[in-house]
């Protein structure tokens, strides 16, 4: 037999056995995707951009080309998290916490989401500032570890955090896309265009 003949065969049986491999698959428990590559698809089907960090130094990187690729250079980033600003105090640009004078906002997450590709944020982030006052553009920063499956851990993750003082303003940021559908997590918030700078810590 030849080589195109084999490869031919090969598939035709294939295709033969096709239907009935579907049909046993049909009975079998669907495979549960890992938390990480759930969100991921998720995420990108709700329309978010999605930049994956091995390091520290690639996030500083990827934040750059954000800044460039959208003609940022001469903008303020709106920080509200000091912690964050801290963290990114090396970094060249220009931050306020006023919010009028911030064109694009900065700030990380408490949870991601994998069932639905959401981000949960709380007033740690964006203090008692509902979603629609903010700017449009939002570049988040975030680590894998921060990954979880449902809303539901995610809201026992912050509680476990804050044994002390649970933070307020616990909503999620969902819409990426103008036609995404509202629940009651997210209820009066609006599309956003959002980066996230994903940072590998696990």
């Amino acid at each position: 037999m030849n080589l195109f003949r084999k490869i031919f065969s090969s598939s035709s049986n294939e295709q033969t056995k096709a239907p009935k491999k579907e049909a046993e698959n049909k009975y079998l428990p669907k495979k549960e995707l890992p938390a990480d590559e759930l969100f991921t698809i998720n995420f990108n089907k709700n329309g978010g951009k999605f930049l994956y960090s091995e390091s520290f130094e690639e996030a500083h990187e990827f934040l750059r080309e954000i800044i460039k690729e959208n003609n940022w250079n001469d903008k303020t980033a709106l920080i509200l998290n000091p912690k964050l600003k801290k963290q990114f105090s090396s970094f060249d640009w220009q931050t306020t916490k006023i919010l009028k004078q911030g064109h694009f906002l900065f700030t990380t997450c408490e949870y991601l989401i994998a069932s639905d590709g959401s981000l949960l944020i709380s007033s740690n982030q964006i203090a008692e500032k509902k979603l629609k006052e903010l700017p449009k553009d939002f570049i988040v920063f975030a680590s894998t570890s921060q990954i979880v499956q449902t809303i539901g851990q995610g809201l026992h993750g912050i509680k476990a955090k804050n044994k002390k003082s649970i933070p307020s303003n616990i909503t999620t940021i969902k819409h990426f896309k103008s036609d995404e559908d509202d629940n009651f997590m997210s209820y009066g918030s609006s599309a956003k265009n959002l980066y996230l700078v994903l940072l590998e810590d696990l």
